[in-house]
């Protein structure tokens, strides 16, 4: 967070301390929504470029979240931006160095800032819409990424050419510099990682069903060592294209960093490329940029451990348990896993298996039973949780959760109710509107 501020703050620190005669407050106000507005949309660049440097300490999800509210927030000061000013649009003045007596000329650079005041309402609405408005995700991708740099060059001209603070060299050249940047975090994602997979690709060992519309994928490294993660971390995967292909999509690793040469992912099917699972081939090749998330247990030494999945929500706890198992740990475990139908539960033989031994719990729910059912029915609510955890002993575990947003929501709020600390709280969401 203070990195970022200072990002966005620079540009116009830089020109309160230009030394340049000021303009009337409202003139002023507008310079600074423009500079402000332009220093995030900048910075925004970096958030969404998969850093392990800037989401590590906080997860992808709160990153995403963080970029999604902070460009909402620039879409408020470029709207204003134009308003504000009570000083004319016009050509500047030969006496007039400072242009003091009117603002940025008409030509070109106006233009660039009027087509950035265009594009970008609509790139955020089109972003928040991206699920009813784009089939495939691939599609919004590819034009979130050119529309966010088109966005930029415009504003960047607009900026250095009509910006009246922007004709000092120390500010053009933040500005150029910041730009530079940005682009080059985009660069990262698009051209630099797709690089670096290609001297790392993986292959598909196998492809199975794990329970109703819901697949296990095992892959292993072709040529090289294999990938270093922790229990509970993702992936962004990509299967049968190139390295280069915006085809890919984050997958919790369900494999434990113990079982060397493989990593495995549960898969549910949801109408896009995971419907065609089951026609990829063995052999197929694979590419996998990694490791990312926080949902991992070595920064938390708690008495006990609660595992708490809806759907294929199980993968990072099936990690998670499958590396507890083999580093012999030997604290309470608690795993409440909620499902639809008995069908949809994934890996049900070991996890019996695993409730087995002392000191685990299994906790099955289903929201829709089977005649003969004898486990949780309903949904992983209030109610059930407060019935798993609701001892005084349960305060001190450590809590780590993976399912639908609405359920984490829920039961974060009902954790905290209970007098959980929600720093023993894990979760990690990737929907939020």
């Amino acid at each position: 967070m203070p990195v970022y501020l200072c990002i966005v703050l620079l540009p116009l620190t830089l020109s309160v301390l230009s030394g340049w005669p000021a303009r009337s407050f409202w003139d002023e106000l507008a310079s600074a929504a423009g500079m402000v507005a332009f220093a995030i949309l900048l910075a925004e660049f970096l958030l969404s470029g998969r850093f392990r440097l800037i989401s590590g300490g906080v997860g992808m999800d709160v990153t995403m979240r963080f970029h999604q509210l902070l460009a909402r927030s620039a879409l408020v000061f470029v709207v204003v931006h134009p308003f504000l000013y009570t000083t004319p649009f016009a050509w500047s003045l030969p006496f007039d160095p400072t242009r003091e007596l009117t603002l940025a000329q008409p030509g070109y650079a106006l233009a660039a800032g009027a087509l950035a005041w265009i594009l970008l309402p609509a790139f955020v609405l089109i972003s928040i819409a991206r699920a009813e408005l784009f089939k495939r995700y691939e599609n919004w991708r590819l034009g979130h990424g050119l529309g966010a740099a088109v966005i930029a060059g415009a504003t960047w001209y607009h900026a250095t050419e009509a910006g009246r603070y922007a004709s000092a060299p120390i500010l053009y050249w933040t500005w150029t510099g910041l730009l530079v940047i940005a682009l080059a975090s985009l660069g990262s994602v698009y051209v630099f990682r797709p690089l670096y997979q290609l001297r790392r690709p993986w292959r598909v060992a196998s492809i199975k069903r794990a329970a109703e519309r819901t697949w296990q994928v095992d892959l292993t490294p072709d040529g090289h060592d294999g990938l270093a993660y922790r229990a509970g971390q993702f992936v962004w995967l990509n299967i049968g294209h190139s390295a280069f292909s915006l085809s890919e999509n984050p997958f919790s690793i369900a494999s434990a960093p113990s079982q060397k040469g493989m990593l495995s992912f549960v898969i549910k099917e949801l109408g896009d490329f995971t419907s065609t699972l089951g026609e990829i081939p063995e052999g197929a090749r694979a590419y996998v940029d990694g490791p990312f998330g926080h949902l991992t247990l070595d920064k938390h030494p708690a008495p006990g451990i609660a595992l708490i999945a809806g759907g294929v929500g199980i993968a990072p706890m099936l990690s998670i348990l499958r590396e507890l198992g083999h580093n012999g740990d030997r604290r309470p475990v608690t795993l409440v896993y909620g499902n639809r139908s008995a069908a949809q539960i994934v890996a049900g033989d070991e996890l019996t298996e695993w409730a087995a031994r002392p000191g685990n719990e299994l906790v099955h729910v289903l929201s829709e039973p089977m005649d003969g059912w004898t486990g949780k029915t309903g949904m992983v609510d209030r109610a059930l949780i407060a019935g798993c955890f609701g001892k005084d002993e349960h305060r001190a575990w450590v809590y780590v959760l993976c399912g639908p947003p609405a359920m984490m929501s829920g039961v974060e709020k009902t954790l905290i109710e209970l007098g959980v600390a929600p720093e023993n709280i894990l979760s990690e969401r990737f929907s939020y509107d």
